[in-house]
């Protein structure tokens, strides 16, 4: 039986940038089909961790400082660009993901948006907290922005990046990515991609 895989993410974390690009060979080389699901890291945050707004606090602690260091290598690793941290991070990306969710019925639009939008918040130092930019990001990419945005406005989108977010906490989220195996096996971050592959070959 194929392996099925879920992955939640959010389009503000550097982390989720890197994993958003790798793991398209785990995917293609595996078979694996994969369910994208796009919800507010920020939700989770609140909800179970904390920990991550006290970490933001201090930027001189030798662990934030190495990651950004690390996150360059995985970056020059990965074949992405990443012009990071801008001025606009740590940024609001509620605008951003409900444009994801209303996009998430078509998985080609709602990819080639993601990695539009990854590449304009991470390369390019856009503010995805602007709906402007997002709708702009939209148009680049052959979609209609403006429709997009009147979609992302939309109560039903609303309530369904609100419900993929609780649903996540629920099934013991703490950041983004979080990928599912199979709908039990919890991973999360780009580096654990490889137990990812793991459990996938495992069966």
């Amino acid at each position: 039986m194929t392996a099925s895989l879920e992955f939640f993410y959010d389009l503000s974390s550097p982390w989720t940038r890197m994993a958003f690009r790798n793991i398209g060979p785990i995917i293609e080389e595996t078979g694996t089909s994969i369910e994208w699901r796009p919800f507010l890291v920020g939700g989770v945050f609140n909800a179970v961790n904390e920990e991550v707004y006290q970490s933001r606090a201090n930027p001189d602690a030798p662990k934030y400082r190495h990651s950004l260091t690390w996150l360059k290598e995985w970056s020059q690793l990965a074949g992405v660009a990443m012009n990071f941290p801008s001025e606009h991070h740590p940024v609001r990306s509620v605008i951003a993901m409900r444009a994801c969710c209303a996009l998430e019925e078509n998985e080609d639009q709602l990819l080639r948006f993601s990695e539009a939008a990854f590449d304009g918040y991470f390369r390019d130092q856009r503010n995805l907290d602007d709906p402007a930019v997002i709708a702009a990001i939209a148009n680049e990419c052959g979609l209609d922005g403006e429709a997009l945005l009147a979609k992302a406005t939309e109560q039903a989108t609303k309530d369904r990046l609100r419900q993929s977010t609780e649903e996540a906490i629920a099934r013991g989220a703490f950041g983004s990515p979080t990928i599912f195996v199979n709908r039990t096996k919890l991973y999360f971050g780009n580096d654990q991609l490889p137990l990812v592959r793991q459990a996938i070959e495992a069966g």
